[in-house]
């Protein structure tokens, strides 16, 4: 097992000369296949273009853990969400992702809306959820006090849930190099010259050239244009922007459920919710555009949220901002994922994967690993996956500065370096000594919240700048 970021990645992993399988794409489906992969005797790598795992629409999603109660029923998507909701929520608490089930409202605010919650309990009684049940307005506000005037009534989804999205990836990509596979960042394929029917394909990358036996594109938003490579046109990726706004910890206390709109034709659209993390986020947008690394936010777009989070929450807006962010999703034109095998090629596509992909991971991992055996890669004898144990960034579960015997132990998780997160020295020592250590003051805030509160690094950062440069030595 390795993490490379520099020099010509081995492309001869042991004797065989090539990988069994080569994943590309290490956000948290592809981390989820690389995982699933390692529980079999092959040669597995993980090969991702940035310089850390889950950089892109990973990093910047509403991190809610789906029920798949809203999917279009019959659906690969709507399969694996609910599979994958179940998966995830066991792992999580095996692993200690930090995971909230907060349940969630599907608020209607107006006679049209309150007519389709019906129709919407039906939609997720054919996708296999039977805990929807429909509140009154008086019931609704005894739950919501804070909520805005007008609404009418509600859909309760009492088993959605709030999860860490920075946690998730980590803890399939660090399990899968602990398991044998190699991760290998800063690595982007510019060129795949597939293979014979005996022959590896080849990889071309900045790095140097991989081969391997089996292919799996996860790239995300960049899956239509990696099928290309291969000759394949079978879809293009459309990405979709979202906006979103986090509010400061103190706002915490004027939501206590995910507040879920309508949906309507471009996705779920804007919701209010609390964050594994202690904030409240209010978002996301929906805007189709052209380029695929449009990542940052405009007036036009968080006035549009404002107004919508007025209405919602009105006390929300009086609260302090935190952050301001964008991710974008792959959009495809279908309301289902594009996950195929082509056993002429060796290779399965897994692409199309939206917003409830986080949810899913770990169905997708396992359906993906379906598919490489029916085109022809032997899986042989499950084996035991490395155990893990991930880091809690969670405010509902224990922090390490509150931990009074292991501060005792070790007193470096009681010297708090980011005081608005409340982050310690040992978690930072910790990440830095990780096996999938952070390459970026970005990496190290997803894996411990350091430079993530409400000053976003102004009295901490450079300590922690400071401590990440010198591997806290």
């Amino acid at each position: 097992m390795s993490v490379t970021r520099r020099g010509v990645p081995p492309d001869t992993p042991a004797p065989g000369g090539a990988y069994d399988v080569v994943v590309v794409g290490a956000g948290v489906v592809g981390c989820a296949i690389a995982r699933e992969l390692a529980r079999h005797p092959l040669r597995v790598a993980l090969v991702e273009a940035s310089g850390d795992i889950g950089e892109g629409s990973s990093k910047a999603n509403t991190a809610i853990l789906h029920t798949g109660f809203d999917a279009v029923p019959g659906t690969l998507e709507s399969r694996m969400v609910r599979e994958g909701g179940r998966l995830l929520a066991a792992y999580a608490e095996e692993t200690g992702i930090p995971v909230e089930r907060v349940g969630a409202l599907l608020v209607a605010w107006d006679e049209e809306q309150l007519a389709a919650l019906p129709r919407l309990a039906d939609k997720a009684r054919r996708n296999g959820y039977h805990r929807t049940r429909p509140l009154s307005a008086a019931e609704l506000y005894a739950r919501e006090p804070c909520l805005g005037p007008g609404a009418l009534g509600a859909l309760e989804v009492p088993d959605e849930a709030i999860v860490c999205p920075w946690t998730t990836p980590l803890a399939y990509a660090t399990q899968a190099v602990r398991s044998g596979v190699d991760l290998h960042l800063d690595c982007p394929v510019e060129e795949v010259r597939p293979g014979g029917a005996a022959e590896p394909h080849r990889l071309v990358t900045r790095r140097g050239v991989l081969r391997t036996r089996f292919l799996v594109n996860a790239c995300g938003l960049y899956a239509d244009a990696f099928d290309a490579l291969l000759g394949r046109k079978d879809f293009t990726v459309t990405p979709r922007r979202g906006q979103l706004v986090v509010f400061d910890k103190f706002a915490r206390e004027l939501v206590r459920h995910i507040l879920l709109p309508v949906p309507g034709a471009l996705g779920k659209g804007v919701l209010i919710a609390p964050t594994v993390y202690g904030n409240v986020m209010l978002g996301p947008t929906a805007e189709d555009l052209t380029d695929k690394a449009a990542t940052g936010s405009t007036a036009e777009g968080l006035a549009a949220l404002r107004a919508q989070g007025r209405r919602i929450l009105p006390g929300l807006l009086d609260e302090e901002v935190t952050a301001v962010y964008a991710g974008l999703r792959a959009a495809t034109g279908a309301e289902d994922y594009r996950v195929a095998a082509h056993p002429e090629l060796r290779y399965v596509t897994v692409g199309g994967i939206r917003s409830t992909g986080l949810t899913a991971s770990l169905a997708l991992g396992r359906h993906t690993v379906e598919l490489l055996a029916s085109a022809g890669l032997g899986l042989g004898p499950e084996r035991p996956l490395a155990p893990v144990r991930m880091p809690n960034l969670g405010e509902a579960f224990p922090r390490p500065y509150r931990d009074a015997g292991l501060i005792a132990r070790d007193p470096a998780y009681g010297t708090i370096v980011c005081h608005c997160e409340r982050v310690t020295l040992g978690e930072i020592r910790d990440a830095l000594a990780s096996t999938v250590p952070p390459a970026s003051l970005d990496g190290l805030r997803r894996r411990t919240r350091a430079r993530a509160g409400r000053c976003q690094g102004f009295s901490c950062g450079a300590a922690v700048r400071s401590l990440f440069e010198e591997g806290v030595r």
